[in-house]
Parts: structure tokens; C-alpha cells; sequence
């Protein structure tokens, strides 16, 4: 016989499932808020924005659906919305400033060189800005970063790879030609000087690999994102059809008594049926 609970199961189970999930979210965030290689503060912000709601959400459903709560249910509901509207804007954003942007490939190196003109004009404000980019060039220092290239011989420029960031911050561009003192050059040529606190941080190669190493992380955050949208989408679908049944148990019409669900029975029995197979 069909059990008019059986949406309500299957919620809770999906909402442990997601409060879960939620945990890996927060715990990326808060790596890369702390780490020295991750110099870009774009992403940790909404990682652990993210994470903390859809853990506090779940942990809201999942009592919603245990203990048959339809007040709680309801507002789990409106949130539920809220968050994969959230989650799908920010997704279409993230695609839309990143679609932009590459590296130029250099005749006989491994390595690529990144320009600032190639990148969004929203990317671009971000890095131009002072003071969000003393930040950003403070972590690069305390990272260490260029010191693993400092002592490379001209035959290890030519063989190895080099991150954006190394590429960008670490040396002075390919075309430069300190000889020529006439010709007019990169201005990052001018901007590039040999003291290890200066080297090429206020290049803009050097704002190139910062965002080249966002967009590179934002393409792995976004499969993430979509994974979630998908999940958050299944589990509001079946959240709709547990607030059905809650409420239909405070008026007092069980399945199988009530006139109506005979006519057009509830997608939780539409549920039940497909996952029986009947």
C-alpha cells in the first residue's frame, strides 16, 4: 500500500545529503581564504557565503520534512528558490566575465604571456583598483612565488612551464630589449626592475596572471555550481510535494479518503510509482 510519507523520506534523506555536501563548500572556501598560492579574493567570499546557507537550509529542511512542520517547510521553500536563482545568476555571471582571455603562445617556450586587454573590463576595474591590489601583490610576495624561478639558467626558461602568475609577475616580457634604449616598448619593459620586492608587480602581465589563475579557478568552481543547481532543484521539487502532504494532513484528507487525490493524485505518488517502477 502507498505511504503518503514517502515524499517526506526522501526530502530528509536529500537534505542530509545536501547539509553534507554543504561541508566540502565551506571547508574551500576557508583553504583558499588562507592559502599563500591563492592570491585572488574572488572566490572565497561566495564559496563560504554559499556553503553556510545551503548548510543552514538543509539543516531547516531536513527538520521540516522529519517532523512535518509546514510553517518551517514554507519558508524552506522561499529560501530554497532564493538560493538555486542565486546560484544560476551567479554562475551566468562567472561565465560571462570569464568567456574572455587568454595567453599568447611564445615561439619555442612551454610557458605563455597573459595581456590585460584580452580580460573583461569588470575583471579589469577589479585588478586596477589600489588598494584591493597592494592585497593582492602583498600575497604574491609572502607566497614565494618568483623565488622558484629566481635561480633559473636561460635553457630552464626555455624548457620549463611557468604558471600565469610566474609568467606575468616574475620576470619582464618576452619582447623587451634592453639594448635598444630608442625604441618604444611594452611599458611593463619600463615598469620591470631587478630588486626582488619590485621585480614586475605593478606589471600589467602581472594583473593578466592574477586573472588568468581566477578564470582558471572559476571554470572548476562553476561545475561545482551547476552539480548544486541540479540537486538544490530536485530536492525543492520534492520539498513542494511534502508541503503538499503536510497540509493536506492538517485538513484531514489522507490519501485514499479524500475525493480530489483519487481524481489527480499528488506528484509524491507520482514519485513513489516511478521510483517502484509500478
Amino acid at each position: 500500500m502507498y505511504n503518503n510519507k514517502f515524499s517526506n523520506t526522501v526530502l530528509g534523506f536529500l537534505n542530509l545529503v545536501s547539509l553534507l555536501a554543504s561541508i566540502p563548500v565551506i571547508g574551500a572556501g576557508l583553504w583558499m581564504g588562507r592559502s599563500n598560492t591563492t592570491c585572488e579574493s574572488f572566490l572565497p567570499t561566495p564559496l563560504l557565503v554559499v556553503g553556510f546557507v545551503i548548510l543552514i537550509i538543509s539543516l531547516v529542511g531536513f527538520m521540516g520534512a522529519c517532523f512535518q512542520v509546514s510553517r518551517l517547510l514554507w519558508v524552506y521553500l522561499l529560501v530554497m528558490l532564493l538560493i538555486v536563482v542565486a546560484l544560476m545568476s551567479i554562475t551566468l555571471f562567472g561565465y560571462v566575465i570569464t568567456s574572455q582571455g587568454s595567453g599568447v603562445d611564445l615561439g619555442g617556450r612551454i610557458y605563455k604571456e597573459y595581456h590585460i586587454d584580452k580580460y573583461s573590463p569588470w575583471l579589469r576595474r577589479r585588478v586596477e583598483d589600489g588598494h584591493y591590489w597592494m592585497r593582492i601583490r602583498s600575497c604574491i610576495l609572502g607566497s614565494n612565488t618568483c623565488a622558484q624561478i629566481m635561480s633559473w639558467s636561460p635553457f630552464d626558461y626555455l624548457t620549463k612551464p611557468m604558471s600565469p602568475v610566474q609568467s606575468g609577475c616574475c620576470k619582464p616580457p618576452t619582447s623587451c630589449d634592453y639594448s635598444e634604449t630608442t625604441q618604444v616598448q611594452d611599458p611593463d619593459c619600463y615598469r620591470w626592475n631587478n630588486d626582488p620586492n619590485i621585480l614586475c608587480y605593478d606589471c600589467d602581465s602581472c594583473r593578466a596572471g592574477i586573472l588568468e589563475n581566477f578564470i582558471s579557478d572559476w571554470h572548476k568552481i562553476s561545475v561545482v555550481n551547476i552539480m548544486m543547481v541540479l540537486l538544490l532543484t530536485v530536492i525543492f521539487v520534492l520539498g513542494c510535494c511534502a508541503y503538499q502532504n503536510i497540509k493536506r494532513g492538517e485538513m484531514d484528507y489522507p490519501y485514499g479518503h479524500h475525493r480530489m487525490s483519487q481524481i489527480q493524485p499528488g506528484c509524491d505518488f507520482n514519485w513513489y510509482r516511478w521510483c517502484h517502477g509500478m
